[in-house]
């Protein structure tokens, strides 16, 4: 009975050759799981034979097993490349049947379909034209190459800060003088520029030829001696010189003269910056915002389109002795609808709709004794765009970037899991394809359950270890010659007998 014993320890050593051989062959092979023969013993079936008398007719190989481990992950920065970090198979499509794979290699295909090498197209949750994801069920994943359309810009956010310190948009002073006497005016001055009782008016009654009192529109009064073609001091900011005899009675007026403003001549504002925004067809026009200030904590604002004449005062903003911004109103000096913002408008040219609705919200902006400037920028517009690169996230999602810097979601990988992987049917080229031993797929997107997550721009090696395949593979050669040396012992054995 050696030669039945020695043929099945032959042919099950030939078949671990084989198993190791094909581990070896396939070291370098993206998403490769090795295997490993596994055996059974064999015994003949005798009524009469004792259970502890039986003899092993040989080995059988009863499976090839799967290991499944994680291979180490290799980034390549190639877009389409994805590996599996964890538990799972990509889910692939072979003209309607569904396979799954472990090798993450990706490229597109003529009509934009994300498929393998083979032409098999890789299966996820498709993206409608809003980057809304839809789960119900899974389709070949395509990257859409159409641009996506332009959004009309709505809202402009402002960060500023407006420097308390700057002088107030004011000019020379008016003065008016009534008098019973021979007082006249040499004219006001202002001294410093960034004081905010320059915004003042006052008065200088005299009660002798001698004496006056001033009083301020802020509620302020002081006295002083006349002395002509002397200045005389009004508020801290400005001065008057008085020329003359004046008598009881008379009085002088000093009203601020308020610059008119006018987008093209810098000296009547104090701040400027502008913003691109974009009409209904992503055309792009370039909004203008100016500030003057008024008074201390007072600053007008003013938006238009390209300085034009259109520029026109939106409202005014209010900060108070800490130069936080406490209050809006807009052009007619009411409070504004929203808080901290203005509503204006601007015409378009170009064939989209007109006129264009905007507000400026200045939320966040401060007055603090520091530079003019910008702290943010935003608003919530842009142009048509193009498909420049896309990537894809641990969750599976791919993300399209364009050119018009917005992103949106094209679609999601999804992952299967199955009870029994060892239940899988190897069909060559990566694949496997689901049995009743496997028991049926589990679909769900990457990071969900059980399901492993995903790597864009890399790709997972093979979990062959060489190392242990090279002293697998001296282990099976022992094993077969140990069999064969069976053979050639019985065979001996057999001569002896034939000699007797």
């Amino acid at each position: 009975m050696g030669y039945q014993q020695g043929l099945s320890g032959l042919a099950g050593a030939s078949s671990d050759l084989d198993v190791i051989g094909n581990n070896i062959a396939n070291a370098n092979t993206v998403g490769f799981k090795q295997g490993a023969a596994q055996f059974a013993d064999m015994y003949a079936n005798s009524v009469a034979t004792a259970v502890n008398n039986q003899i092993g007719i040989g080995t059988r190989m009863s499976e090839v097993e799967q290991n499944f481990s994680q291979g180490t992950i290799t980034s390549d920065d190639i877009a389409l490349h994805i590996a599996i970090n964890g538990n799972g198979f990509f889910q692939m499509s072979n003209n309607g049947t569904a396979t799954y794979s472990r090798n993450g290699v990706f490229q597109l295909d003529k009509n934009g379909y994300i498929v393998n090498a083979d032409g098999l197209k890789l299966m996820g949750y498709a993206a409608n034209s809003n980057g809304i994801i839809n789960t119900a069920g899974t389709v070949p994943l395509q990257v859409p190459t159409t641009n996506i359309p332009p959004v009309a810009t709505k809202a402009i956010t402002a960060g500023l800060n407006l420097n308390a310190q700057d002088n107030l948009a004011l000019g020379t002073p008016t003065v008016n003088v009534t008098t019973t006497g021979s007082l006249t005016s040499n004219g006001a001055t202002i001294t410093d520029g960034t004081q905010g009782t320059n915004a003042n008016s006052y008065t200088i009654a005299f009660t002798s030829a001698t004496a006056y009192t001033i009083t301020s529109s802020d509620g302020t009064t002081s006295t002083g001696t006349y002395s002509a073609n002397s200045p005389i001091k009004l508020g801290n900011g400005e001065t008057v010189t008085l020329a003359g005899t004046p008598a009881s009675g008379d009085s002088v007026t000093i009203a601020p003269n308020h610059t008119a403003f006018d987008p093209t001549n810098s000296a009547t504002y104090t701040y400027s910056t502008s913003v691109p925004v974009y009409d209904s067809l992503g055309g792009k026009q370039q909004v203008d915002m100016y500030f003057v200030k008024t008074a201390a904590g007072t600053w007008d604002v003013y938006a238009g389109k390209d300085g034009s004449v259109s520029t026109t005062k939106v409202g005014t903003a209010n900060f108070d002795t800490s130069g936080n911004l406490v209050s809006t109103t807009d052009s007619t000096g009411a409070a504004t609808s929203t808080l901290f913002a203005f509503n204006f408008s601007i015409p378009n040219s170009d064939g989209s709709a007109t006129p264009q609705n905007l507000s400026l919200s200045i939320a966040g902006t401060t007055q603090f004794g520091s530079k003019d400037g910008v702290n943010a920028l935003t608003q919530d517009g842009y142009p048509a765009g193009q498909l420049t690169n896309f990537t894809i996230g641990a969750d599976g999602v791919i993300t399209g970037n364009y050119s018009n810097y917005q992103t949106m979601a094209l679609g999601q990988v999804a992952l299967a899991t199955f009870a029994n992987q060892n239940g899988l049917v190897n069909l060559g080229n990566n694949q496997f394809q689901a049995t009743a031993a496997s028991g049926v797929a589990v679909i769900a997107a990457p990071g969900s359950t059980n399901h492993g997550v995903l790597q864009g721009g890399a790709t997972e090696n093979s979990n062959v270890d060489l190392t242990s395949e090279l002293v697998n593979l001296i282990t099976a050669q022992r094993d077969y010659q140990a069999n064969a040396q069976t053979i050639k012992t019985q065979q001996a054995v057999d001569q002896t007998l034939i000699n007797i």
